[in-house]
């Protein structure tokens, strides 16, 4: 495994929402998004990230959102893109966009639909990795991609791929990410991708946060990153029931519609505008997120 400075890749690394406006990607209102997340004490920021509904983007598009938080963060934060998809030619052409663009990091999803055999996703890391000089992190997020990345299989991929260094994990599994740290080392990045498992996974080990609830309350994120890893739990528990209900409202609907709708009500977005097959929150949906945002104080 490369080696990484301490601090660098740990924290909180917000997946930005894409915004639309009429029927197109609004890129000015995107850079606003990246800009406020580094306003407000996020670590990091992560373009095209399962939030920003990558899969309805063309490749352009994607590439074209990375240009833009490459050109906002001006390198005040590291820039993470994510470049998986279920092609590897898509892949490969987004990685080495990116890359191109100067990014600091890549997050690749396994490839989704296809269901690669462990050999098959071995494989498709380590040739993605020669691809790139960028420091590499695995998307692991069997509930959506269908692909499940044993941990065997993640011990092969560091062996033969020195620049994965890490992994973003959306599973309810703390005992694979206490395995994952203790075979691979402290150092190997362990980013939390379930928004209520934040505080318990970090507890346990992991580096930082890829969250979605993020995008409407950066700086509590921020903090709940930043007290758990100085090993302040006390503060750290608090925030994560301060949170809570946020959390939990993320999957109301698919996310990030509900989120969408709540970045809408505080301002944050002029529009909560998918793409089909997703569509806006209903009324009744509404109604209960505007509950959450009370409760959160937000409103």
């Amino acid at each position: 495994m490369i080696d990484l400075p301490d601090t660098f890749l740990k924290g909180s690394v917000p997946p930005v929402v894409t915004p639309f406006k009429g029927g197109a990607v609004d890129y000015d209102q995107y850079a606003n998004l990246v800009e406020f997340q580094v306003a407000n004490g996020s670590h990091g920021v992560l373009v095209n990230g399962t939030t920003a509904e990558p899969s309805t983007l063309t490749v352009e598009e994607r590439n074209r959102l990375v240009e833009v938080a490459v050109q906002v963060v001006r390198g005040r934060v590291p820039v993470v893109a994510a470049t998986g998809s279920q092609s590897h030619a898509e892949t490969v052409a987004l990685t080495e966009h990116a890359t191109r663009a100067g990014v600091d990091a890549l997050l690749v999803v396994t490839p989704y639909y296809i269901r690669p055999s462990q050999r098959g996703l071995v494989a498709y890391y380590e040739d993605i990795a020669q691809r790139t000089d960028k420091p590499l992190l695995i998307y692991h997020i069997p509930g959506r991609a269908a692909v499940n990345v044993e941990l065997s299989t993640l011990e092969a991929i560091c062996e033969r791929v020195p620049r994965l260094v890490g992994i973003k994990h959306a599973v309810n599994d703390l005992g694979y990410v206490t395995h994952a740290i203790a075979v691979l080392g402290p150092q190997f990045r362990v980013f939390v991708g379930l928004e209520e498992f934040s505080f318990p996974m970090m507890a346990v080990g992991a580096c930082g946060l890829m969250n979605a609830v993020a995008n409407i309350a950066p700086r509590k994120v921020a903090e709940l990153a930043e007290r758990t890893s100085a090993g302040d739990m006390a503060r750290a528990r608090e925030l994560h029931y301060e949170l809570f209900d946020l959390n939990n409202a993320v999957f109301y609907d698919t996310n990030p519609v509900p989120m969408k709708y709540m970045m809408k009500r505080l301002g944050l977005l002029k529009t909560n505008e998918h793409r089909l097959p997703l569509l806006p929150a209903t009324p009744e949906l509404q109604q209960r997120l505007d509950g959450v945002l009370a409760r959160a104080g937000l409103l």
